[in-house]
């Protein structure tokens, strides 16, 4: 009776039978050894996957050298170190006289990375890891090692992609933008300095979330906020309906000479720390208690009763930290003439604040950039990965969007 002809495994174009084979005659036991025996056959694909092209190219194999027409010969080989999933490889590419044998699966002059140890290494540099860290994992894994020039090499790449992403077309108007700065040290002319990576992240009307940009210049300035702004406005953005912003002083004049129409809400939580810095830690908890009554009155006119009481109470003790508060009234009470869906979302930079924070959990572990692009590669690449995670529109969108478009009919 003929002997059954066993199938390949699942995913593999071996048979059990072979494979098994393999693990005897060569004595595979263990990991290294199984991992060794896979480099040296991938080697003897790459090498004979080569000749077969060299004899596609002459026109005969080495074997049946009475088929030559053409006056093109072998001609030997030359050694080639290649840096694949599995780790270093040699093999021997073959030569022709003439010089014209152009090799398909390894193409001259080419020792480069492969595409997905590329990837694994853009994606470590997106996680924050140090060029160091990248080596060593790459050497414990693959085999062999990578220098901070090819790290860097690798991760320029992205800088055209996120340039482009940079200057993307943007949708005509965004509901709701929170605006924010997060400073570095970047390190340019053997002298560092505080750069600020000034960061829009937009409602659109769908309600999804979406970092519309990312611009890096010196410490935060309404002006450079004016750039920001009018780089928007060029790149699409008509309107613009609420922007939450913290207390620097001339954000809001930056807004509205790009965005007349947008209503700025001053961020209740950075007022709230503004105030009690001026406060001791004796009164601090009741002076906090009370300034509570203000911004979680129902309305304007309980709030601004509440803040009556609240000044009269403490004015004379801590008048600059009620100062503020009269100072940027209108802008801090912004959110009170919106229901409660809109006041919850707009009332805090919170939401831009989380993401920096994801921002700063990545880049803790670098003291300095080198450059300009190296910071922007980073924030773009951290970037990315957290907009991966925002598959969902914002809680309760379709409420608050019809909310919007009474309090803004028209504009929407």
């Amino acid at each position: 009776m003929e002997k059954r002809k066993e199938r390949p495994l699942k995913n593999s174009p071996f048979t059990r039978e072979q494979i098994r084979g393999w693990l005897e005659e060569y004595d595979l036991k263990d990991g290294k050894s199984i991992a060794d025996f896979l480099k040296n056959s991938f080697g003897s694909f790459i090498q004979e996957a080569l000749e077969k092209e060299l004899d596609d190219e002459l026109g005969y194999t080495r074997y049946d050298y009475k088929l030559k027409e053409g006056t093109n010969s072998r001609n030997g080989h030359h050694k080639k170190t290649l840096k694949t999933d599995i780790g270093n490889v040699e093999i021997d590419v073959p030569q022709d006289t003439e010089g014209e044998f152009e090799p398909k699966i390894v193409p001259k002059y080419s020792r480069e990375v492969n595409p997905t140890i590329q990837d694994a290494i853009i994606s470590m540099y997106a996680k924050g890891m140090s060029t160091p860290d990248i080596n060593t994992h790459l050497n414990r894994i693959y085999g062999f090692e990578v220098s901070p020039e090819t790290v860097s090499r690798i991760t320029d790449k992205i800088l055209p992609i996120a340039k482009e992403w940079q200057n993307r077309p943007l949708e005509s108007i965004y509901p709701i933008i929170f605006l924010d700065g997060v400073v570095f040290n970047v390190t340019e002319d053997g002298t560092t300095r505080k750069k600020t990576a000034y960061i829009v992240y937009g409602v659109n009307l769908e309600g999804y979330k979406e970092i519309l940009g990312i611009w890096i210049g010196e410490s935060e300035s309404s002006k450079f906020w004016m750039l920001v702004l009018s780089d928007l406005k060029q790149r699409g953005v008509k309107d613009i309906l609420i922007a939450s912003v913290d207390g620097l002083n001339g954000f809001s004049e930056a807004v509205k000479s790009i965005y007349p129409k947008c209503e700025i809400q001053r961020c209740i939580v950075h007022q709230i720390r503004n105030s009690s810095k001026f406060v001791p830690w004796k009164d601090r908890k009741t002076f906090c208690s009370d300034m509570k009554k203000i911004y979680n009155a129902v309305n304007k006119e309980q709030a601004l009763s509440a803040f009556s009481e609240f000044s009269e109470k403490w004015n004379k003790k801590y008048p600059y930290a009620i100062k503020s508060w009269e100072t940027n009234w209108e802008e801090l009470m912004t959110f009170m003439k919106y229901p409660a869906e809109i006041r919850k979302l707009i009332y805090t930079t919170n939401p831009i604040e989380a993401f920096n924070r994801g921002i700063r959990k990545v880049t803790k572990t670098k003291t300095s950039f080198r450059t300009t692009d190296s910071l922007f590669k980073l924030l773009y690449l951290v970037t990315q990965d957290i907009q991966e995670k925002w598959t969902m529109p914002i809680r309760d969108w379709g409420l608050i969007l019809n909310q919007l478009m009474v309090y803004f009919e028209g504009r929407i």
